[in-house]
């Protein structure tokens, strides 16, 4: 038996939204052979597992298949991290360091636009024309959907479907934030899902920048 810990990441305004999470602090308890069963029971579009929590190593799993990067865990589980007393400067999931660093209510990681998964950008001509969507166009595997609610303000409306990871549709991507505004070459603050709000920056390195506020729902026993 062992702890888990469950929070919602990139909550916005009045507590809105933010993409439910599973973390397993104690990951290193659970057997790699179990993760995925255990990611799939418990039906989080991800599930951390911490195999060191002072170094900040861990997986990442959807109920289909483990990441080597995600944005929401990473910034969700660096989050936890902190509120247990963890001085945390990076975590370590199997793409390579993410730095971290802590701005008032807001939680950041800085990664690699190209740990991102495969997305497909698909922009319509306004928010409305995104909220009338009941899936993913065409059936395509990771859709961003997305359209401007202020260009000059660098605002925008999006919903993300995930259907090859049997995620319909996802609340708040921060890989997908990351790998968006390198795309479109300039930071972002994300409209995302029923109400989740996400930030970004650009750096010159290529490394992109994403923030947002986490909550925590719960943290239950696991007997599994």
């Amino acid at each position: 038996m062992t702890d888990l810990s469950v929070l919602k990441v990139f909550v916005g305004a009045d507590g809105r939204g933010g993409n439910p999470l599973g973390v397993f602090l104690e990951g290193h308890e659970i057997p790699g052979a179990r993760r995925q069963a255990i990611a799939k029971e418990l039906n989080f579009s991800e599930t951390v597992f911490v195999d060191d929590a002072a170094s900040g190593r861990l997986q990442i799993f959807t109920p289909a298949a483990e990441l080597p990067f995600a944005g929401h865990p990473l910034v969700g589980t660096a989050w936890l991290l902190k509120q247990e007393g963890y001085a945390v400067e990076a975590v370590n999931p199997p793409a390579g360091e993410v730095q971290v660093r802590f701005d008032s209510e807001t939680t950041w990681i800085r990664a690699r636009p190209e740990w991102s998964p495969l997305i497909k950008f698909v922009q319509y001509d306004s928010p409305s024309a995104v909220d009338a969507l009941e899936g993913a166009p065409d059936g395509v595997g990771f859709a961003y959907c997305w359209a401007w609610e202020d260009e000059s303000a660098g605002r925008v409306r999006v919903r993300v479907f995930v259907p090859e990871h049997n995620i319909h549709e996802d609340e708040a991507t921060g890989s997908g934030a990351v790998a968006f505004a390198s795309h479109v070459g300039r930071a972002v603050t994300v409209n995302q899902g029923v109400g989740s709000l996400l930030v970004t920056e650009l750096h010159e390195d290529g490394s992109v920048s994403v923030g947002g506020e986490v909550a925590l729902v719960e943290t239950r026993a696991y007997t599994g």
